[in-house]
């Protein structure tokens, strides 16, 4: 795939027919063919015929829009998801009842574990009078480390998983009477948090297709996200995605507030879209859009309070559990703290302590916080602003690195940001690959080698693969923020004399996109090439 952007093709069909265009995107004359620039795309489009032809009837397709085919690749791609999980599903009969088949570790052989499945059996989800940060349960009971547990997700993702346990609970009685199938109730808790998170994900692609503008089959990429097969049922991220990104769509669209409330409800279902606020302040600093920004921060602030504030009050203790649980947990299997002590024998930050690991995480704060510091002098630095997706992108990358917790379902988080921030895609498809298969040796290393499972070592390498993949992400998006002419999204608009409709400096931007500079940091000539405006590209002719 080349990279040179003088051998870029023409991004777009360059006939408009007289017919309706559909209303999910641009014009046919405004959009990016991915079978003309991207050379995977052209490989996998000869399944189907081939690239797009010269003469192609662009934009005439009434019911098959852009928008509707990607969503439904995302739909086939969820419930094969859906099937994947199936396993992990299936009952057997004993003396006492239907049991879930977990027996001889099935959940980790047949690879289909997710964290939803037992989260039904635990004392403040499955009694009927149970409600999340006020019920608690005793882990451990009878034994030294005894201990009262609350629930340990922020208040929405508990909320939310309160709801479907009492939607489960209604199932099962209407069952009971014949009118619905029975089932198991940790299967019926399942299924139904399942069918809302396909839905958010749905939400999350929705929005995706909406920033990527003029390059709307980008979203395909996130639609058949190998991490997507793997992980949209792992846990209860996809709500995360869906706020954080329709947020960044309501922020394009220039809806500061309401791009603030959806960030900060965000933030309290995962604390990660919170980091989209740092990206946002420092451009908005860069181009002079200071009140804007601050009227997003201020309404995410409400929001999060808003949600939070009432079971702070009423529970504080269990309201804190999420952060307790945090702070008091050693350095996670994935995390790269542990594969340093693996493979070098180091014995940790926090040796020989059985309380808080106080030093590891203040060595994950302050580095994710250099991490930071670097990309915000990157952001005021460049040559050229750099886009909202790939500074978001970078702190996200940045937090999950640094951070003493990987959980294999928060690479969902950067699927959507990588579409947006560097659409390149056997870039991002090798990537995906390369994390989703992360999943099959960490399932056989939590199996144990007493069971024919994997030494820790085989997963660890993996994860190392993982990190470097990420790592290698991050590198593409400096160097394309440092020279925005190998920028596929900024080539899109360079590559004309003339600036075609729809066309966008940052897609994701709204106040800032085409906004001029107001701050820049000096010695800012050093540091990357500004944009140009170049002649199309010949080859585009010849297509």
């Amino acid at each position: 795939m080349s990279t040179d952007p003088s051998t870029e093709s023409e991004p777009a069909a360059r006939q408009v027919s007289s017919a309706p265009v559909d209303r999910d995107s641009l014009g046919p004359a405004d959009r990016v063919a991915p079978t003309w620039t991207e050379s995977t795309a052209r490989q996998l489009s000869r399944v189907l015929g081939g690239p797009m032809g010269r003469h192609a009837q662009v934009g005439r397709q009434w019911f098959f829009t852009p928008l509707r085919v990607v969503l439904l690749l995302a739909v086939l791609l969820l419930a094969a998801g859906w099937l994947f999980k199936a396993p992990c599903q299936t009952t057997y009969e004993t003396e006492s009842g239907t049991q879930l088949d977990w027996r001889d570790s099935k959940q980790y052989t047949a690879m289909c574990y997710t964290d939803i499945i037992p989260r039904y059996g635990m004392g403040d989800l499955a009694p009927d009078d149970a409600f999340p940060y006020k019920t608690g349960w005793v882990e451990n009971e009878g034994t030294p480390e005894e201990h009262v547990r609350y629930m340990e997700y922020p208040v929405l993702t508990g909320l939310f998983q309160w709801i479907n346990a009492r939607a489960a609970d209604g199932w099962a009685t209407l069952a009971g009477f014949g009118v619905l199938p029975t089932g198991l109730l940790t299967v019926l808790y399942f299924n139904i948090s399942a069918l809302w998170l396909a839905g958010a994900w749905l939400v999350t692609i929705w929005a995706v297709v909406a920033l990527c503008r003029r390059r709307v089959w980008d979203a395909a990429i996130a639609a058949l996200s190998p991490l997507v097969f793997v992980h949209a049922y792992t846990n209860f991220d996809a709500l995360a995605t869906a706020l954080s990104t329709v947020g960044l769509l309501a922020w394009s669209r220039r809806r500061p507030v309401l791009a603030g409330a959806l960030i900060g409800l965000g933030g309290a279902t995962k604390l990660y879209p919170l980091l989209f606020l740092g990206p946002l302040l420092v451009l908005a600093w860069r181009a002079g859009k200071l009140p804007e920004a601050a009227r997003t921060v201020l309404s995410a602030a409400v929001a999060w309070l808003a949600v939070n504030l009432p079971i702070w009050l009423a529970f504080p203790v269990g309201w804190g559990e999420f952060f307790r649980l945090n702070s008091s947990r050693p350095a996670d299997p994935d995390s790269i703290y542990n594969v340093l002590m693996h493979f070098t024998g180091w014995s940790g930050f926090d040796a020989g302590s059985d309380g808080i690991p106080v030093l590891l995480n203040a060595v994950s704060l302050l580095l994710f916080l250099l991490a930071c510091a670097a990309i915000g002098w990157l952001a005021l630095a460049a040559a050229t602003r750099p886009r909202l997706a790939q500074l978001c992108f970078l702190v996200v990358a940045a937090f999950l690195l640094t951070n003493k917790v990987w959980s294999p379902q928060y690479s969902l988080w950067l699927v959507p940001l990588a579409v947006l921030a560097v659409p390149r895609w056997r870039l991002l498809l090798v990537w995906m690959f390369v994390d989703a298969a992360v999943w099959a040796p960490r399932m056989y290393y939590y199996l144990g080698t007493a069971n024919k499972g994997l030494p820790e070592g085989w997963f660890l390498g993996a994860v190392v693969l993982r990190d470097l993949m990420v790592v290698l992400l991050c590198a593409v998006i400096v160097h394309e923020i440092l020279n925005p002419v190998r920028d596929k999204v900024r080539v899109s608009l360079s590559a004309r004399s003339e600036r075609p409709a729809g066309a966008v400096d940052d897609p994701c931007g709204g106040f800032l996109d085409g906004a001029r500079d107001h701050f820049v940091l000096p010695g800012v000539a050093r540091w990357g090439q500004p944009a140009v405006r170049r002649r199309p590209s010949p080859l585009a002719s010849k297509r």
